[in-house]
């Protein structure tokens, strides 16, 4: 199954506008801005705490269009590391057209093309079945993933409601990157490439599971 976002007619130039309200997470701040080339993008800072606590520094780029989330969402994971590639070459490698990008396999290759090395794989998540184990399992995969240095990238749909009680609605499908934990992974922060004046929220990472179902993500 292919992975759009909903509304096309709704995407302007500062992103696609969804259900949900502000930024959250005390410890992220994103500041959007065009740059050049017209893009928009944002700097977020982030901070490493202790106490089962990890944030990852990203800099944010929102996606040039509806169907870009795949690779903006590689492209944010990728930030962390220090790297700056072009949302466009990474659409072309991803074999994104409007429809979205396929899955999270066209995806996890170029995050281990991009990073030098295998350390990305792909697991899925079956419709209804993000249980007890799958949550714990993905806990643990986003806290080694964090802790080594990388995002994870993440194929969701549906509908989620962040730690602020915001929700994050994509019937259609979409495309986010993972980019730290708190209490021991139990919630974790998202940077969404849909809009930058909501870059960054944080979830509970059971929700984030619910919102995995029937798809998959990179780690």
């Amino acid at each position: 199954m292919r992975t759009t976002l909903l509304r096309k007619a709704a995407l302007t130039a500062a992103g696609l506008a969804f259900t949900g309200g502000a930024i959250a997470g005390p410890v992220t701040a994103a500041h959007a801005a065009p740059d050049a080339l017209g893009r928009t993008t944002a700097a977020v800072q982030t901070e490493r705490k202790p106490g089962g606590e990890r944030e990852l520094n990203v800099r944010y780029e929102a996606q040039p269009n509806f169907y870009y989330c795949g690779p903006a969402a590689a492209r944010n994971a990728l930030s962390v590391q220090g790297k700056n590639i072009d949302v466009h070459a990474m659409a072309k490698e991803m074999g994104t057209t409007e429809n979205g990008t396929d899955s999270i396999n066209d995806i996890t290759p170029v995050l281990n093309k991009e990073t030098g090395r295998d350390a990305y794989r792909s697991t899925v998540i079956p419709s209804g079945k993000a249980d007890t184990t799958r949550v714990d399992t993905l806990r643990a995969d986003i806290v080694r993933t964090v802790d080594d240095g990388r995002a994870v990238v993440a194929n969701i749909a549906g509908t989620a409601t962040d730690t602020d009680g915001n929700a994050h609605s994509f019937e259609g499908g979409h495309y986010i990157s993972v980019v730290g934990y708190t209490d021991e992974g139990r919630t974790v922060t998202i940077a969404d490439s849909a809009d930058p004046n909501q870059a960054s929220y944080r979830l509970d990472v059971s929700e984030l599971a619910q919102w995995i179902a029937s798809r998959g993500y990179a780690h």
